[in-house]
């Protein structure tokens, strides 16, 4: 297998009688449709590829993650870090629409109960379905993707990251925040106002003068601004160590039977999804 699908965040393998590329996801609405075909049934369980061995071994001791459902695992770096929180606020909009479809939640980050407290305080996520490691001993385990690592310690790799040096497209990403993309959505409503204490408010309003209906320019660097201001007021809540500032984290999404659906590895900060525009476009699917 090359590396274009080793990376591909939809897994999928070759169909032995047509030769075309299948894959979980767009074969499932195939066995619902003939949920009586032998063949249909067999070529599922062909392309299905196990969730990671420690991944699911973690999620047996959870009792609302057993098999049996839709799960999704979210593996968090930081809980002080921008992608986690931008990643959390995120799934945290679309928790009821994840109930409506029987997709159990779960997020797995680093840190420790003060900061996960602190975390879903601002982000809205639930509590109940974080959890929190102080070591990224999951992270590990997965073979996710440790950051640019130097002699010179965590701070100084996590600068050069920040610059894009061993995190791709990180520079993309900060550029997208500050000009804006008609391809993504609004993020700050008009009567909303952006609190930055101890420093003033932004109105709403304010990005409503740039245009309605897609991410105006600034918008998602006020947005990142206002996480930045939280965790740096708030550090050593949200970031007790700083040993483990550069690791990265992932995304999986396991069906009923714990094959993966849907999986992505993170290779650099603000990269926690493929479509950062629309980060949570691979849920459109089962939702």
């Amino acid at each position: 297998m090359n590396d274009e699908f080793k990376t591909s965040s939809y897994l999928q393998r070759i169909c032995p009688w047509t030769g075309h590329w299948l894959s979980p996801s767009n074969l499932a609405p195939l066995v619902d449709m003939h949920q009586h075909s032998k063949l249909f049934l067999g070529l599922r369980r062909l392309i299905c590829m196990q969730g990671p061995l420690p991944l699911l071994q973690r999620l047996a001791l959870v009792p609302s993650m057993q098999e049996g459902q839709v799960r999704l695992v979210v593996v968090l770096s930081q809980l002080g870090d921008f992608d986690s929180l931008e990643y959390a606020t995120a799934l945290a909009r679309v928790i009821p629409r994840l109930k409506e479809s029987g997709i159990q939640l779960l997020a797995i980050a680093i840190g420790d109960a003060s900061g996960a407290d602190r975390f879903c305080d601002f982000t809205g996520f639930p509590r109940q379905s974080l959890q929190v490691d102080t070591e990224p001993y999951l992270h590990r385990e997965l073979g996710l993707y440790q950051g640019l690592q130097i002699s010179a310690g965590p701070w100084p790799a996590l600068l050069l990251m920040c610059a894009g040096v061993g995190s791709s497209g990180t520079l993309a990403e900060v550029l997208r925040g500050y000009t804006g993309d008609h391809t993504a959505p609004a993020l700050i409503e008009d009567e909303e106002l952006v609190d930055f204490t101890p420093f003033p408010s932004i109105s709403g309003s304010f990005f409503s003068r740039l245009g309605h209906g897609y991410l105006r320019p600034f918008e998602l660097a006020t947005i990142r601004l206002r996480n930045m201001v939280e965790v740096l007021t708030n550090w050593r809540t949200y970031v007790p160590c700083d040993d483990f500032l550069c690791q990265r984290g992932g995304t999986f999404l396991l069906d009923k039977d714990g094959c993966l659906l849907y999986e992505h590895r993170d290779r650099g900060i603000l990269g926690f999804s493929e479509t950062m525009g629309q980060p949570l476009a691979f849920l459109d699917p089962y939702l």
